[in-house]
């Protein structure tokens, strides 16, 4: 093979993104050209390198491996061939099992790697660009459920390849009763053991029995912002942040409510104040 393939690892954790630094220096075809801690710096880092190769992290706060694929989507016309790294085999066969765009489960195992990097290497010295728009188009029809043709019309359009598709209401059974709660409607959302609480703004409390991940893959990211591992905002609702005397942070919303804010989304909640 002519030329050596410029990769970006990206994992939140330090020492598997060690682990995969130091196995994929075994490999002649591949240079690595950066490393990241979080999707957002993955976002910037490929828009900023163009590798040819990206392994990447599914489970991550914030920005988890499916939005920074999408938001690149939005921004890029050609993408790089992505190698999913996750610990949850529940993502792996159903949908990535299909050539160009394969996973690795951790921890990693080395032949499973190998094999990964062979996957990679032949669809690379065999691409086709109409052939990777199609095998693009199976990944995103099977994690999204849209239809292949659709998806491919808008590779040919040069359009984003994810419709930011987010439903207007949630449905929510209860007692033999389904209520259609608008999402427009919703202040901020706290999970409750395996329950989720969404509060809305007219003072009632809904319980949902679904987790936060699920939930927070239904919300729009640009309307409402995560801010703790049990804790959901919307965007509009609050009123300001403030730091407390051990520390911590807690938002104050309109509505009077104080939501805490964890460490390792402070940063993100930071943004919408523009700072």
């Amino acid at each position: 093979m002519k030329n050596i393939l410029r990769v970006i690892v990206v994992d939140d954790e330090p020492l598997a993104r060690k682990g995969m630094l130091l196995r994929l220096a075994a490999f002649k075809e591949l240079q690595v050209v950066a490393e990241c801690s979080n999707g957002e710096e993955a976002i910037a880092a490929v828009l900023t390198h163009k590798p040819d190769v990206l392994f990447l992290d599914v489970e991550m706060p914030v920005l988890d491996g499916f939005a920074v694929l999408k938001h690149l989507q939005s921004e890029m016309t050609h993408l790089p061939y992505v190698i999913f790294v996750t610990a949850f085999d529940h993502y792996a066969l159903s949908a990535f099992n299909v050539s160009a765009v394969d996973y690795v489960l951790k921890p990693v195992e080395a032949e499973r790697l190998q094999a990964a990097v062979e996957k990679l290497l032949r669809a690379y010295e065999a691409r086709d660009d109409h052939k990777h728009k199609g095998q693009l188009a199976e990944v995103v029809a099977k994690l999204t459920g849209e239809d292949t043709a659709q998806i491919l019309g808008r590779l040919d359009n040069e359009q984003p390849v994810m419709n930011d598709k987010f439903p207007e209401a949630i449905s929510i059974k209860d007692s033999g009763e389904i209520t259609r709660v608008l999402v427009a409607s919703i202040d901020w959302v706290d999970a409750a053991g395996d329950y989720m609480c969404i509060h809305t703004n007219d003072g009632q409390t809904h319980i949902l029995r679904r987790t936060m991940k699920e939930l927070e893959q239904e919300l729009d990211p640009r309307l409402f912002v995560r801010v703790h591992r049990s804790a959901i905002v919307n965007v509009a609702t609050i009123a300001k942040l403030q730091m407390l005397a051990n520390g911590e942070h807690q938002l104050m919303l309109t509505n009077g409510q104080s939501v805490k804010v964890s460490r390792s989304y402070k940063d993100r909640v930071k943004t919408v104040f523009g700072s």
